[in-house]
Parts: C-alpha cells; sequence; structure tokens
C-alpha cells in the first residue's frame, strides 16, 4: 500500500486469474520496506529540475502548466506521476526527458542541464541516454519482436551488448516469441516489446506516458509487472505518467501534482 491513502487498492487482480485477491506487487515486501514513508528518498538522482516552469500562450490564454517545480528523481527507483487532466503531470514528463522547454528553470538529467545542450547534442542525449515508453506501442510491423528491440541501436550504428540484452530478454519472458511480428502478439507481449527496447540500449532512466492505457486489466498487470522487475533485477530507473491508481502502487513513490504544483510525494511502505 502507499502512504497515502488515497492510493490504496483493494481490487488486486491475479494475471492468471486463478485467485482475484492475490497481490502481484512483491516489491511491497521487499526493496522498499526500509524507505522513509513520505518525501523523496536520500541518495543519488537520475534526474531533477529547480522552479521548473513551463507557460504557455499570454493574457487571457496564459496557462501555467508548471509553476515553480523542484523535484528529484532518484536514481534505481520506480516513481510514478499522478494527477487529474491538466495537472501537469505528462509536461513535466516531457521536461524532465527533453522533449519540451522550460519557460523557466532548469532540469537536469545526472549533473548535464539541458538547457545548455545544443539540439544536436539533446538529441544524442535523448538516443543514449533516455528510453521512452508510449501508450501506443509504436512497434513496426514488418519487423520481428527482436528487430523492434534492436533497432534504435540498429539506427545509431550500435551493437547490442550480448549479455545485457539476453538479460532483457530473459527479464522480458518473451523469448519463445522475439521472432514473432507485432500482429503475431497480444497487446500485452507488445507493450513488453515496447518496454525491452527501451532498456535494450542501457538508458540512464526510461519514462513511460501511460503505458497500459491500451491494455486491458491483466495486460496491463503483465508490463507493470515487467517495470517492477526491470528496476528490481536490472537496476533501471524508471518515471511513469499515469492516472491509475493501481498502476501507481507498483512505484516506490507517488508525485501527485495538480495545477502545475507538487501536493505530495508519498512513498510506498511494506
Amino acid at each position: 500500500m502507499l502512504t497515502d491513502t488515497t492510493l490504496t487498492t483493494t481490487d488486486s487482480v491475479d494475471p492468471a486469474g486463478d485467485n482475484p485477491q492475490a497481490d502481484p506487487r512483491p516489491h511491497l515486501a521487499g526493496n522498499s520496506a526500509n524507505r522513509p514513508a513520505n518525501g523523496p528518498a536520500n541518495g543519488p538522482t537520475v534526474a531533477r529540475t529547480e522552479a521548473a516552469t513551463k507557460v504557455y500562450g499570454a493574457g487571457e490564454t496564459k496557462v501555467t502548466a508548471l509553476d515553480a517545480v523542484s523535484v528529484a528523481i532518484p536514481a534505481g527507483e520506480f516513481t510514478a506521476i499522478m494527477g487529474p487532466s491538466g495537472s501537469g503531470k505528462s509536461t513535466l514528463m516531457h521536461c524532465l526527458a527533453g522533449l519540451d522547454t522550460l519557460t523557466s528553470g532548469r532540469v537536469f538529467l545526472d549533473d548535464v542541464e539541458l538547457s545548455s545542450l545544443s539540439d544536436r547534442k539533446l538529441t544524442k542525449l535523448r538516443r543514449d541516454r533516455i528510453g521512452f515508453v508510449f501508450q501506443a506501442f509504436n512497434l513496426l510491423p514488418t519487423l520481428t519482436a527482436l528487430e523492434n528491440i534492436t533497432l534504435p541501436m540498429d539506427l545509431a550504428g550500435r551493437k547490442p551488448d550480448q549479455a545485457w540484452l539476453d538479460q532483457v530478454v530473459r527479464v522480458v519472458g518473451l523469448g519463445t516469441r522475439l521472432g514473432h511480428r507485432p500482429s503475431e502478439l497480444s497487446g500485452g507481449q507488445q507493450q513488453r516489446v515496447a518496454v525491452a527496447r527501451a532498456l535494450a540500449s542501457k538508458p540512464a532512466v526510461i519514462f513511460a506516458d501511460e503505458p497500459t492505457g491500451n491494455l486491458d486489466r491483466n495486460s496491463g498487470i503483465e508490463v507493470l509487472k515487467f517495470l517492477r522487475s526491470a528496476v528490481d533485477d536490472l537496476g533501471q530507473s524508471i518515471v511513469m505518467v499515469t492516472h491509475d491508481p493501481y498502476a501507481a502502487s507498483y512505484a516506490d513513490a507517488t508525485l501527485t501534482l495538480s495545477d502545475g504544483r507538487i501536493i505530495s510525494h508519498e512513498r510506498a511502505v511494506a
């Protein structure tokens, strides 16, 4: 459960459908048990903002999507960002990922300030240091699952680290499906391929925007368990935007935004 009782889930579903009361979130009894209940974790961060402000429009049409947001994203953890429509959660993720620029304030990936980079260097940083997973799977239909996973590295002219790729494939759990094209895979399997593609290049952080939004309940659980395993088994850092409290319950911490401001920063407890 989470320290914020509004995010507690009581309708857990077992992916196999055998036990509708089983809780498929093993991390709640594991790596988060000894962490502080409230507020950000102490330790290294993978991304952070300082007074991040994003304003769209001017005059009567002015909208402040982010209002002086300062936040640190811990390395090696799963962070969920929640909030109602228009709260600024997607804008925060896009600015953290270098997909959008701030009106004022600063964004850092590790110790690199994104606004200090040229367009060319920012593109290279996104390609080499950031992984992306979106609600749409964005797989190429003519390629196999394995070819989709290695595509970004193929385009960059880089060979994958075979040992790492083998480990990612093992965690994905699609070893017998790597030769299949997207049309031959379920929605959950396609999204797991998309997450594996994001992992394969060893990014510093993966940003996932509503990754279960197009999936049924069981397929969504399948993908959430894989994201959780990527953190626990591969040491990955993941930031996920979601509107679903159940999806957020897989995270180590949940940031909740409203009107462009962080109104709570809750950490999971066993």
